[in-house]
Parts: structure tokens; sequence; C-alpha cells
């Protein structure tokens, strides 16, 4: 029973808010993106999902540590750390493994993670926290569903993003916001195809990979994917 209402809490999480709170329909190209983006990660081996995911919550991580401190969210800074251990994981440390599980065990017996609804506390609901436990999820079961509720996050964080600035802004704003949308997916895409690149090495990386594969991995691989 826990279980399941863990896993229900963490499919609420995935689930993008402009979904569950207006269903609107968006423009055919993103969302043609949107199609091709989780077939390639239904194909794609368990070692590239894990570093996929990674990248994503990487992006989204940086950009919530460089706002402004009194923007900052306690419990996603918090997860810093899990997701340290994720990208030596995910790089070729078996050892990280504990390391994850432990974070992702604390989670699931904090507060964080409820079945209240909007009665309870809404921390892990940020897109950078849930991203970051998503890719812990991705990089300890490897299974695709982990790694496109990882990437549903950072689509619907450009969305917020472009409603800040709607409402910060007298005048309409003038920014496509699907082609917004539809430019994140196409980013995703292309890491995609830069960590296929890696397909052979990545394939066994649960195992554990030679360290100096590990450091040249960090540098081919975890340096572009986490620029934004």
């Amino acid at each position: 029973m826990a279980l399941s209402l863990a896993f229900g809490m963490i499919a609420w999480l995935a689930w993008p808010r402009w979904r569950r709170d207006s269903g609107v329909a968006r423009m055919d190209l993103w969302r043609e993106l949107s199609a091709l983006l989780e077939e390639r990660l239904r194909s794609a081996s368990p070692g590239e999902r894990r570093v996929f995911a990674a990248g994503v919550a990487e992006r989204l991580m940086s950009r919530h540590e460089a706002l402004p401190e009194d923007e900052q969210a306690p419990f996603t800074l918090s997860l810093r750390p899990l997701l340290n251990s994720v990208w030596e994981g995910v790089l070729g440390d078996s050892t990280a493994f504990a390391a994850v599980n432990r974070g992702v065990a604390q989670y699931m017996l904090s507060e964080y993670c409820h079945n209240d609804g909007q009665d309870g506390p809404a921390d892990a609901d940020e897109s950078a926290a849930a991203a970051t436990l998503f890719a812990a999820h991705t990089y300890l079961f490897g299974c695709h569903e982990f790694a496109i509720w990882t990437s549903g996050r950072a689509v619907e964080a450009v969305d917020e993003h472009l409603q800040h600035l709607a409402e910060m802004e007298e005048d309409e704003l003038s920014i496509d916001a699907d082609e917004a949308l539809a430019s994140e997916l196409r980013r995703q895409l292309r890491d995609l195809d830069l960590i296929a690149d890696f397909s052979k090495e990545l394939r066994y990386s649960l195992m554990g990979l030679p360290s100096d594969t590990s450091v040249r991995l960090r540098e081919e691989l975890r340096t572009p994917l986490s620029r934004r």
C-alpha cells in the first residue's frame, strides 16, 4: 500500500501542471517533438536514459541555484547531494548506488511524499526538485517512464517561466510560447544524439566503469549536458 501511494505521488509530480489544471492543447509541432522524444527514450538503453535524466535535472537544478536567495526553495537545494550522486552513478561509479538509494528512501519516508493533495507540502512539486527525484529513479531502475517524466518537468519549467514573464509584462508577451516549448524538446533530442555516441560505454555503467573512463565521460557528457 505504501509503495502504491509513493508511486501515485510520483505520477502526480510527473503530470505537467498545464495538463492538470487546464487541459489546453498545444501546437502540433511540439506535440510531435514530444512524441518523438518519448519514442527515442523508449528505444534507448537504460544507460543512455540515466545520463539523459541526469542532464535534464542538472539544468533545472543549476537554474534554481542561480535564483535570488529569497526565491530558492530549501527542499530543492537539499537535493543537490542526491543529484551529484546520480551523476557519479550514471558515469560509472557503482558505489553511488547506495547513496542514491538512501536519498530516494529519505524522500519516500519524509513529509514531502504524501497523498494529501493540496493539503500537504508542495515542496517536491517544484520542477528542479521533481526532476532530480525522477532522475534518481531513472538511475535506480533504468525504465523509460522516469526519463520521460524528467523530460516533462523541464518542459513545464519553460511554461511556468513564460507565465511568470507574462505576469511581469504590462504589454502582451512577445515570446512564442509554443516555439519556446519546442525549443526545449529540440534541446533534449540533441542531448540524446550526443549521449548515443557513448552508448557502448554506458551500456554497463551501472555495474561500474574504469575510473579513467568516468573522468573522460564527465568532461565529454556532463559538461555539455549541464550547459544552460
